[in-house]
């Protein structure tokens, strides 16, 4: 009789357990939601296409924002601060921060040069009366200095020093194409594609920063999408949320997109999401030259 009332205390307890799990599951499923979506991809002149075996992160903040606090944390290289680490002219660095620019090349850069910079700027100077004398340019001024005037007649030498330079500045405004190839004078000195170089390391460790940032801090769900593009995220809490690629792209022919599209989950509810190119994350336009 003892052993078979304790088998029925014991049948009893189990049976009394497992009617509170069931009970409460149904009340668990009601207090949290589903994200359900779907990512397709639309390549120029060409079909849509599910965005196949990618993951996707609900995020509670947006993967924008979670950017600007990574920018915050970890500033890149400031183009000002580049420029002082620069060995060149200080007039050069003063020019290259009031332009804001630093490469030294193209059309557009002969454009922005105007007189005064080629007479202000030492390395623009030379560079252009080598250029010019070099190709032998029409009426263009030859120095009546010597050096051994400097030391003899100052006065003089800097007269005449000063007439020369009044007469390239005068021939630089009534010929504007004499600062064709100016650009080729400067190779030594363009830091162009160094500055190229620190934008990229810039943007790669901010890529970076910010995808362990939206890993570890913000990170609700994850799903990846099956091959019809299509993924679920469930037992979400009710709020406001950010459905998203991080910085990862989907590719399909020469379409490069990725998201970061605000969701509200709502409890007992689904919240269904379409992902296409119209609500991707538009590309930044780019940087300082």
């Amino acid at each position: 009789m003892k052993i078979s009332s304790r088998i029925s205390i014991s049948t009893v307890s189990l049976l009394v357990l497992i009617a509170g799990v069931i009970g409460k599951a149904p009340r668990a499923d009601a207090q949290t939601g589903t994200v359900q979506f779907v990512a397709r991809v639309t390549p120029s002149g060409g079909e849509d296409e599910p965005v196949r075996t990618l993951s996707f992160y609900l995020l509670s903040k947006s993967y924008a924002d979670i950017q600007k606090e990574a920018e915050a944390a970890t500033p890149p290289t400031s183009l000002d601060k580049f420029i002082e680490s620069l060995d060149v002219s200080k007039e050069l660095k003063a020019w290259m921060k009031t332009n804001h620019r630093v490469s030294l090349s193209g059309e557009d850069f002969i454009k922005m040069v105007k007189a005064d910079d080629i007479m202000n700027v030492p390395e623009f100077f030379t560079s252009y009366t080598e250029r010019n004398v070099g190709d032998r340019t029409e009426g263009f001024p030859t120095p009546k200095y010597k050096l051994a005037d400097r030391a003899k007649d100052p006065a003089k030498y800097d007269r005449l020093v000063t007439q020369y330079h009044d007469a390239i500045r005068a021939f630089v405004i009534a010929d504007p194409d004499s600062k064709d190839g100016l650009d080729l004078g400067l190779e030594a000195v363009n830091p162009g594609h160094k500055w190229d170089m620190v934008k990229t390391k810039n943007l790669a460790d901010l890529a970076r920063e910010t995808a362990d940032l939206a890993r570890g801090k913000y990170l609700v769900a994850r799903a990846e999408t099956d091959m019809q593009g299509q993924g679920t995220l469930r037992g979400i809490a009710p709020g406001n949320y950010w459905l998203g690629t991080l910085n990862i792209e989907a590719v399909a022919g020469d379409a490069r997109e990725r998201w970061d599209v605000p969701v509200t989950v709502r409890a007992g509810q689904p919240s269904y999401v379409t992902l296409t190119n119209i609500n991707a994350v538009k590309s930044p336009r780019s940087a300082t030259p």
